[in-house]
């Protein structure tokens, strides 16, 4: 299967903590942070529902997006989910 890098965003719950990420396989990245197989932040504050993401054509694409994203205020990470994803 070929690999499909994308941005994402998984959250402790609704209005919860937030985590933006990178991955070049996002179903098996998804996995490892519901099942907290690593240590850091998603595993502290239990953030590991998926809650927005976006695919991207190659990874170098992807990793600046991820940037972009990081450096957004909260409230405008929100008004992405919420675009496409409003019950989450």
């Amino acid at each position: 299967m070929e690999k499909q890098p994308a941005v994402y965003i998984v959250a402790s719950k609704r209005n919860g903590t937030l985590y933006t990420g990178v991955t070049s396989d996002i179903v098996k990245r998804i996995w490892e942070h519901k099942n907290y197989l690593t240590e850091g932040f998603t595993k502290q504050y239990h953030v590991h529902q998926l809650v927005w993401y976006e695919l991207h054509d190659d990874m170098e694409s992807a990793i600046t997006r991820e940037k972009q994203i990081k450096k957004w205020r909260r409230a405008w990470k929100l008004g992405l989910i919420e675009e496409h994803n409003p019950a989450w």
